[in-house]
């Protein structure tokens, strides 16, 4: 999922990739980082090293905030078997039958949820949405919203209300 090429805008347009946030670009880099473990199957956190090392190496991570990459990279890892347990009674399928995408996807978007309070729920879903439908199949953004959604309805509840009030 990582290349080591630049890719350039013509004169005086803006390129995709400078149009999208630092965090957004961190985001991508930690589901990059996410995919690589899963696929692996390193759930022991053996190779979280190399997959760092090897998505750092690339040219385009300076454009991401290192800070948060790090923290969603490292989080997620640590966290993933208590995360899937969060977002499990959200899905219509096992976890086995989830997309290594999709997989990756609700654990940072469930990350944030869980661990990260200072970052407004919506804004955690719909950067997870960002993420599927960048990376995602064709309707996985619906279904990470769906799930997502669901699950904000119960960890973040008292935001959710405080929301609506307005």
């Amino acid at each position: 999922m990582t290349t080591n090429k630049t890719r350039s805008a013509p004169a005086g347009a803006t390129s995709r990739n400078s149009a999208r946030s630092a965090r957004r670009r961190a985001r991508e880099f930690a589901l990059q980082g996410v995919y690589a473990w899963l696929v692996r199957g390193d759930e022991n956190l053996r190779d979280a090293g190399d997959i760092d090392a090897h998505i750092r190496d690339s040219d385009e991570f300076r454009e991401a905030d290192a800070s948060w990459y790090n923290t969603l990279l490292h989080g997620v890892l640590a966290q993933a078997p208590d995360l899937r347990e969060r977002f499990t009674p959200y899905i219509d399928r096992s976890i086995d039958q989830l997309s290594p995408i999709e997989h990756g996807i609700l654990l940072i978007g469930s990350y944030e949820l869980v661990h990260r309070i200072e970052v407004p729920y919506r804004v955690a879903i719909n950067e997870a949405v960002e993420l599927a439908k960048s990376f995602g199949g064709t309707d996985g953004f619906k279904f990470v919203n769906g799930v997502l959604d669901k699950m904000a309805a119960d960890v973040r509840s008292v935001e959710i209300q405080a929301a609506q009030r307005r």
